[in-house]
């Protein structure tokens, strides 16, 4: 049985309609040194939506992400969360204000990011028990619970090491799920990926979708983007060049510099 055939994933998921748009990003800009990353961009993402970034390496999409989860500090912009939140980076934002942005959502990295030292359990639990605090118990049993739902109870006590890719990948996405975010945020999760492990992967995400978890996706795998997202936008050079419903852009790109770009990912060759 995949992981999408068992029962929804809705442990973590926030119940609360107080306000119905969830992630605001307004003039979000930043640089490495002299290299301009971020030129100026803008976001809202409603409550239980999914946006898919898409654009060439190097165009600054996992810096948005980055950002969203204040693992790297914006150079300036601002960066709004369910109306609980607004953090200005033109103040430069202390360590508890970027605790507070982190809180509120979690990340799932293009290489898995698993403790290699720890269990697929410790991996799962490190977050909640450490960072929020929780008990001990109570993150085991839910931790279990999720593991069980994704298909992965059996692997509990295996090492990273001991798992393919796309369960590393999806041990990742329960890690995330373990945290009780608000926002979920995934920076080319089948990347890294052999071509038949990223059904299982994407599969997940899916299903995460359907179950009203809010997300903002960076992919390339445009015929999931098509299924899954509410919008795309295309960035590139650090802007968003164009944004709109996948079915839309995806077949009508308003852009000569979307064109170019879907062009190439279709027709690699």
């Amino acid at each position: 049985m995949s992981p999408t055939d068992e029962k929804p994933i809705d442990a973590g998921r926030s119940q609360t309609d107080a306000a119905p748009e969830l992630l605001k990003v307004r003039a979000l800009q930043k640089s490495f040194g002299s290299t301009r990353v971020l030129e100026s961009i803008d976001l809202t993402v409603t409550r239980g939506e999914v946006l898919v970034l898409i654009g060439p390496s190097g165009s600054g999409k996992t810096t948005v992400l980055r950002c969203l989860n204040g693992l790297e500090v914006a150079d300036g912009g601002e960066v709004s969360v369910a109306g609980e939140l607004s953090i200005d980076f033109g103040t430069r934002p202390g360590k508890k204000e970027l605790a507070a942005l982190r809180d509120r959502s979690a990340m799932v990295f293009q290489h898995y990011n698993l403790f290699p030292h720890m269990t697929v359990l410790e991996n799962v639990v490190e977050g909640p028990i450490t960072v929020q605090r929780r008990p001990r118990a109570e993150a085991t049993a839910e931790a279990l619970d999720l593991l069980d739902r994704v298909g992965l109870a059996e692997k509990r006590d295996s090492y990273p090491f001991e798992l393919s890719g796309g369960q590393q990948q999806r041990v990742g996405i329960v890690r995330a799920l373990a945290l009780k975010p608000q926002l979920l945020l995934f920076d080319e999760p089948t990347s890294a990926l052999d071509p038949e492990l990223v059904g299982d992967v994407l599969g997940l995400m899916k299903q995460l979708a359907l179950e009203g978890w809010t997300m903002v996706i960076v992919t390339h795998e445009l015929q999931f983007a098509r299924e899954v997202a509410n919008e795309v936008a295309f960035i590139d050079g650090g802007v968003i060049v164009e944004r709109g419903a996948p079915a839309h852009l995806f077949s009508a790109p308003q852009h000569e510099r979307t064109k170019q770009f879907l062009h190439r990912l279709l027709f690699p060759f």
